[in-house]
């Protein structure tokens, strides 16, 4: 009889750590951006700042829930502080931001509305760029190129 190896549960998305130029990258894709974004020299901090999309604020009302992770019991859990909803960038040059994204996880998508809405009201005129492929990093080059030369 053969036996099915099953591996531990890490999560949906894992992705393989990087070192180059003395630098982490997240991501072998963060790596290929921050290359090309070199070769064609063109001006951009790794992970500069951090963004506080949404500030902490204390609930001081009653809430009736489990744990985030479902266990426990169903009890009163209001009354405390919440934590801020932070986002911090791959990549921030002059006028733009990147963020490479090969696989998103499931709480990206709701990240990447609310740092949107932030960036319509406090960075009006920077532009995002979410390459997600080799490809459309190149792509996301020329399109900085062009800007640069208007």
């Amino acid at each position: 009889m053969k036996r099915i190896k099953r591996s531990k549960k890490r999560g949906p998305v894992v992705s393989k750590k990087v070192i180059y130029d003395g630098i982490q990258f997240a991501s072998g894709l963060e790596k290929y951006m921050y290359t090309v974004l070199k070769q064609n020299n063109i001006k951009a901090k790794y992970e500069k700042r951090t963004f506080v999309l949404i500030p902490e604020f204390y609930f001081d009302n009653e809430s009736y829930e489990r744990t985030a992770n479902a266990k426990g019991e169903f009890k009163n859990r209001g009354i405390k502080k919440i934590q801020s909803i932070k986002y911090t960038p791959d990549f921030e040059g002059e006028g733009f931001i990147i963020e490479c994204k090969g696989r998103a996880n499931e709480t990206f998508s709701m990240r990447w509305k609310l740092f949107k809405k932030y960036i319509t009201k406090q960075l009006p005129g920077v532009v995002l760029y979410k390459p997600q492929n080799q490809k459309e990093c190149d792509k996301t080059i020329e399109i900085i190129l062009e800007h640069q030369k208007k």
